[in-house]
């Protein structure tokens, strides 16, 4: 049932859910099997295979609450055929709690109480006898030892009564939420003397749309409104409408007569005090975790552009961190992201060393040959990059390329535990400028090091599910490394750890054992790690790479179980394997089928033969920079109709952040990023792509920045 309900909501085949579902219980990763075994899971992808992952999690769940309520039910005697049938086939968890309602054992309730009292009977009597007066009926079923002494009390208990059968209907809750969906609009207004504190969500002071046209960041806007106390949210409905389909068309109670009256006044006060509060909250959950899903969505997407952005690759890089008070501090990191060198200076009031830093910094690229110079984005930006540039400018012998780049992170890096691990006796200010350096010439290496929430790429990412962003953006994260490959001898353990089959334990043991016997030389060296068996050599190997080992397969992302494979090919081309590498003549001749047998599949060949071309390559794209206008530097040197060049730092559903080098980055509206119809901003741009902007609005009051892509 489960496989069948995943394989059609993935549009795949069933044997391919099922396969897959094998794999992950033996233990089995998502990268690996997304890469390796494709023949298993007819060639299911990563992301497939996330979701799979989460709805087979999400459909165990509800199967075993399924079972839990089936024994609850028939341990009250009171679960029939229909019932079992209803539960059994229920397809989310708020419908089976809908089923499960009645049922549930509760405190004892007025409506409890008034059926002890066989008020219930009354109620019946006052359905069949609409004709009848109420009160006249009631009379006959006072009891004072139950605590109905008069008729009102009476009439209220068969009204709980009432209440609660009318709440406890899951149909009709079902049809109410569905057409509740389809009318309600969602209405936000200003809490009464907030509207000076409460500007930015001034859009929202008195703002109506209908509930489910409302785009993911506007609902989680007005949401964040509502939790800093700013604004109020409700939702529109016509409630005498109603009361009147609840009381006719659902009940089909009747409607004249004394009886009929007071049954339609008993319905109206529960839709009032009971029902519209109950769908009104579940409505406004429900699309707030749609919006919240849309919300992680966008962030993983923007976090996987970041984590695959151009690496600058293995240059000497000179990292600042602008300061101004407390000055700049600098760092100097080796090819292979070592610290050689670090100090501060002080070119900024109110030291003003502006010669004495250029000085230092002329040293410091002439000494170690420096080819890039990392600017973190932070205060003082570009102030620090006119400092660098005038030293470039006066010291020609210095050939190195200067960059601004996003120091999002970089402060919870320099003051996390792994930071002081790395860098236990440097300050904290001075490993911000490590992260800064470290993350041009890698920045998936770097990156990895910092939680996924602290980089800044999201949507509203601190009003959402906590546990399921962490969640999601692990996955991210794990995919890109995986994606990209680890270099096993120089990797940190931050990196390690996210590769397939290892965890920090053994990313622990392998950086252990590294310092302990030096470099790797082959693969299956791995298995020599503490703690680091078949099964997790089986997941991580293919991932991790080794520069000039023993076996040149081990510098690509051939599994070491296709090694045979390989050299079976070479020789049937009667060469080496380091010959047939790179070889494409004799690779694109070949016919992937002709190698297909029992152990090997067809996608796996042509993988393989892939490989083979180009071992090793890196899918990240080409190392690309931005050239920020001279002489703007602040929101105040800006004007309408300027066009200026700047990189993307945010992609979300409305449109796309840019920073143009004025420490407060511009909005691309999704209007504006293209001369036609934008329905995903990611279909244009993403963060870290370099774009040609033009200014069209200046809200100095808001710090507010409008810019256009279009041509």
């Amino acid at each position: 049932m489960i496989s069948q309900t995943i394989a059609k909501e993935l549009n795949v085949n069933e044997k391919q859910v099922d396969a897959a579902i094998t794999l992950l219980d033996n233990g089995d990763t998502v990268p690996f099997i997304a890469r390796y075994r494709k023949e298993v899971t007819g060639a299911l992808d990563d992301q497939q295979l996330r979701t799979l992952a989460q709805r087979l999690n999400y459909l165990r769940e509800l199967d075993a609450r399924k079972a839990t309520i089936l024994k609850n039910i028939q341990e009250q005697g009171a679960l029939n055929a229909s019932l079992k049938t209803s539960i059994l086939n229920a397809e989310n968890k708020t419908l089976l709690e809908d089923l499960y309602l009645p049922y549930k054992s509760k405190r004892r309730t007025k409506a409890q109480l008034a059926k002890e009292a066989g008020l219930e009977t009354l109620l019946d009597r006052i359905i069949s006898k609409p004709s009848s007066n109420p009160k006249q009926l009631a009379a006959q079923f006072i009891n004072k030892d139950k605590d109905f002494a008069d008729i009102d009390t009476t009439l209220e208990g068969a009204s709980t009564i009432l209440s609660d059968r009318i709440t406890e209907m899951p149909d009709l809750l079902q049809r109410l939420r569905s057409q509740l969906m389809d009318s309600a609009s969602l209405k936000s207004s200003v809490t009464k003397g907030k509207t000076d504190e409460g500007q930015k969500f001034r859009d929202y002071f008195d703002y109506t749309e209908r509930l489910k046209r409302i785009p993911s960041h506007r609902l989680l806007a007005q949401l964040r409104g509502v939790n800093e106390g700013i604004l109020k949210v409700k939702l529109e409905i016509p409630d005498e409408e109603y009361c009147q389909q609840l009381s006719s068309r659902y009940l089909q109670l009747p409607r004249k007569g004394l009886g009929g009256e007071w049954l339609q006044a008993q319905t109206q006060q529960c839709w009032k005090s009971r029902l519209r509060p109950k769908l009104q909250k579940e409505l406004i959950q429900q699309y707030k975790q749609q919006a919240e899903n849309e919300a992680i969505q966008v962030f993983s997407r923007n976090l996987k552009d970041l984590l695959l952005a151009a690496p600058a690759g293995p240059k000497v890089t000179l990292g600042l961190d602008p300061g101004l008070r407390t000055g700049v501090k600098v760092v100097v990191m080796s090819t292979t992201g070592q610290l050689l060198s670090y100090t501060t200076i002080y070119p900024h009031p109110p030291k003003n060393q502006w010669d004495d830093s250029i000085d230092q910094l002329y040293k410091l690229c002439a000494k170690f040959k420096v080819e890039l110079i990392s600017i973190g984005n932070g205060t003082g930006s570009r102030e620090t990059e006119k400092l660098v540039a005038e030293m470039l400018k006066k010291h020609a012998d210095i050939n190195a390329q200067k960059l601004i780049t996003s120091e999002a992170g970089a402060s919870v890096y320099s003051a996390s535990e792994l930071a002081s691990k790395e860098f236990p006796d440097i300050d904290v200010t001075i490993r911000g400028a490590v992260s800064i350096a470290r993350r041009l010439q890698d920045p998936l290496s770097e990156l990895v090091k910092i939680e996924p929430k602290a980089i800044g790429v999201g949507q509203y990412q601190h009003d959402v599910n906590q546990q399921q962003l962490s969640e999601q953006l692990e996955h991210v994260v794990e995919d890109c490394v995986n994606a990209v490959g680890v270099d096993l001898n120089s990797a940190s353990e931050a990196l390690l750890t996210r590769v397939a089959g290892l965890n920090t334990a053994l990313a622990q043991n392998i950086t252990t054992y590294r310092n302990e016997k030096g470099p790797f030389t082959t693969r299956q060296e791995l298995l020599k790690v503490p703690r680091l068996g078949p099964k997790a050599f089986e997941q991580a190997a293919a991932f991790l790479r080794i520069r000039n080992g023993k076996h040149i397969l081990d510098n690509s992302s051939v599994h070491p179980e296709s090694y045979k494979l390989v050299e079976s090919i070479a020789k049937n081309q009667n060469t080496s394997i380091k010959e047939l590498i790179g070889n494409q003549p004799i690779l694109h001749e070949l016919d992937p089928k002709a190698f297909v047998d029992q152990s090997t599949g067809l996608y796996t060949v042509r993988d393989i033969l892939r490989e083979l071309e180009k071992p090793g390559r890196d899918p990240r794209p080409e190392f690309k920079t931005a050239t920020l206008l001279d002489g703007v530097e602040s929101l105040s040197d800006l004007e309408v109709g300027m066009q200026l060049e700047g990189t993307v730092t945010n992609v979300t559903n409305f449109g796309a952040f840019v920073d143009v080098g004025v420490h407060q980055d511009g909005l691309v509206h999704i209007s504006q990023l293209a001369n036609k119809f934008v329905k995903d901003p990611h279909d244009i741009v993403k963060p870290g792509q370099i774009v040609s902007v033009k200014v069209t609005e200046i809200d100095p009051k808001r710090k507010r920045i409008a810019l256009s892509m279009k041509s």
